[in-house]
């Protein structure tokens, strides 16, 4: 890993895992969007990280229209570094996944590293009574749907977005064998340091959220990459627990409803900026010191925001 710098903090503002029904704080429309992007940022976020979702029922969706509905407010409000995801929605074709991005040019983008399940469909039995039909369906059809991106998506993505655009990536790995699908990916010169390496623990279908998993991931990527990354990491049942552990280790973290809906325990955070305060707390009572939008640009020599097409 390369040598300590700050922390940046990372927050994911609505993804596309969770629905309407398991939180009432979940933003939806663009102007929620918007707003908790705006507050998270205020609160100590340095990026933020971005899912569009149908403003009517909630849904998860890959719409550019939304995504140009908020992402423009969250510029013209803010200076964090806008991530745009590249994961779409369950099932769809790359074509559609990437359009936002594409037209967008952002700084940075989430990039999956391999396809995978994700299994969402455990969440089903608890709850009961649904605010939308699609809700249930949606966590169902994850029992049969595979995620994220073949090789040759990722040689298109990194073509198209990477070289074409000049947009750098927030690589997710949900498990050791993406971090050696992206060393293979440097081997190949495919992809230049530095790396932004976001760790993606507890989800169904990639590896857990326990102390030990933070250890072997941050060791098998100093195995891999040296100094020419920068680690990051998520987590959902135990966010903050291991963003901790991972700060203190020299990590930088993610925090949001789209990976978690809590605060504490079985408490529901009322906000993003809810969980970026609490991170940016714990972070200042350990003496960590955080990184500003600007500084992150430089860590990461993104190449700017007056560069994107929004």
């Amino acid at each position: 890993m390369a040598k300590r710098s700050k922390t940046i903090i990372t927050c994911a503002i609505t993804g596309g895992g969770f629905t309407p029904t398991m939180s009432p704080h979940l933003p939806i429309t663009p102007d929620e969007i918007a707003a908790a992007s705006v507050a998270a940022a205020e609160a100590g976020a340095a990026m933020l990280h971005l899912h569009a979702r149908d403003p009517g029922t909630g849904r998860p969706s890959a719409d550019l229209a939304l995504f140009f509905q908020f992402i423009p407010h969250i510029k013209a409000r803010t200076d964090a570094v806008i991530i745009i995801n590249t994961g779409g929605v369950q099932g769809m074709p790359i074509e559609d996944r990437l359009a936002p991005a594409l037209r967008a040019k952002p700084e940075m983008c989430s990039f999956n590293l391999g396809a995978m399940c994700i299994g969402l469909f455990p969440m089903q039995d608890r709850f009961k009574d649904w605010k939308h039909d699609w809700e249930p369906a949606h966590l169902e059809n994850s029992r049969g749907v595979a995620t994220g991106n073949t090789f040759k998506d990722i040689e298109r993505i990194l073509r198209d977005l990477g070289e074409g655009c000049g947009t750098r990536f927030e690589f997710e790995c949900y498990d050791v064998g993406h971090l050696y699908n992206l060393a293979h990916l440097l081997d190949r010169r495919l992809v230049e340091p530095p790396l932004f390496v976001q760790s993606a623990l507890g989800f169904l279908g990639g590896i857990g959220d326990d102390a030990e998993n933070v250890l072997h991931m941050k060791r098998v990527g100093d195995a891999l990459f040296g100094e020419d990354y920068l680690w990051s990491i998520m987590a959902t049942r135990r966010q903050m627990q291991i963003a901790t552990i991972a700060a203190i280790m020299g990590g930088s973290v993610r925090v949001g409803l789209e990976d978690s809906l809590h605060l504490v325990n079985d408490r529901l955070a009322e906000s993003n900026a809810d969980q970026v305060a609490k991170i940016r707390h714990i972070l200042d009572e350990l003496g960590i010191e955080t990184a500003t939008a600007a500084e992150a640009r430089d860590l990461l020599k993104l190449k700017g925001r007056q560069q994107v097409a929004f």
